[in-house]
């Protein structure tokens, strides 16, 4: 079974669980700093899965490493300890959060412009979202890419819309030549 999976099921179930508890606020900025912790330090996944350190020396590290965290977090850990899976945890915890938005309504957007957006930009922006992506609430995180000569490219999911001039300039191209032809 591919990894993505098994994170969406890991996520699917921590969601349910979080949801019978109403702890799912807890949860997702526990489950954050969880994955940076995770993306920050590459020694961890390794000290993680080495074959001789037992699994009780490794439960006892994340216990103290992630004291004062929920419970359940720490306890997910652990079992992917327990399976050998702990390589999945950035991509569950992203899993989870997309259970969490959904649930609330809450669409996270990814803007690349070539500067950082003003509020009435954003405003903007989230105005037009909610007409076309029928959410309540949008997450925008603002990603400046210099590689860009204008405009913006937005993703929402799985969704890209791209109105940068670079992409503009390529289908004028790709017009002159067909119309070459």
């Amino acid at each position: 079974m591919s990894e993505a999976v098994v994170a969406k099921r890991y996520a699917e179930a921590l969601f349910q669980l979080g949801n019978e508890k109403a702890t799912l606020d807890q949860m997702v900025d526990d489950f954050q700093v969880v994955k940076e912790v995770f993306q920050a330090n590459n020694k961890l996944n390794t000290f993680l899965k080495h074959p001789r350190i037992n699994n009780t020396k490794k439960k006892q590290f994340l216990d103290e490493v992630f004291q004062g965290l929920d419970p359940d977090v720490i306890t997910t850990l652990k079992l992917l300890v327990d399976r050998h899976r702990t390589d999945i945890v950035p991509s569950m915890v992203d899993h989870f959060n997309q259970f969490v938005n959904d649930a609330k309504g809450i669409a996270e957007v990814t803007v690349y412009s070539v500067r950082k957006l003003s509020n009435p930009e954003r405003s903007q922006l989230v105005a037009s979202f909610v007409k076309r992506f029928n959410k309540s609430t949008f997450e925008i995180n603002n990603v400046i890419d210099p590689t860009l000569i204008g405009g913006v490219k937005i993703r929402v999911g799985n969704t890209i819309i791209d109105g940068s001039i670079s992409r503009k300039l390529q289908r004028i191209e790709r017009d002159i030549v067909t119309a070459n032809k």
